[in-house]
């Protein structure tokens, strides 16, 4: 019954661990650009999209196929770099324990 104790005290540790994880996650806020800075997009830390920002010289209403391809690949850089971090948060929170493949944060 000591093993079954330690062990409960642990999941309840890893539990406490997540959800200060996932807090942090959602306070965090990452910034993905395309176009060399002319489209900024950024998305919290659960890649909810909080703001874009256009640089004026892209309002070319002739230009509006290439603003809208700068704003996905913006999108994309911001999305990889909020995967970096929660795999990095998720590493830290599980004291490096690998999760089986497929399986990710509960969001």
């Amino acid at each position: 019954m000591k093993n079954l104790a330690g062990l409960m005290k642990q999941a309840s540790q890893m539990q406490q661990k997540m959800q200060e994880m996932q807090a942090a996650l959602e306070a965090a806020e990452v910034e993905g650009q395309a176009g060399a800075g002319m489209v900024t997009v950024v998305l919290s830390g659960k890649g909810d999209m909080k703001r874009v920002k256009i640089d004026p010289k892209l309002a070319d209403p002739a230009e509006m196929e290439m603003l809208e391809d700068l704003m996905l690949a913006a999108h994309a850089d911001a999305r990889r770099k909020v995967e970096a971090m929660t795999a990095e948060h998720m590493q830290n929170a599980t004291g490096g324990l690998q999760l089986p493949p497929g399986m990710k944060l509960p969001f």
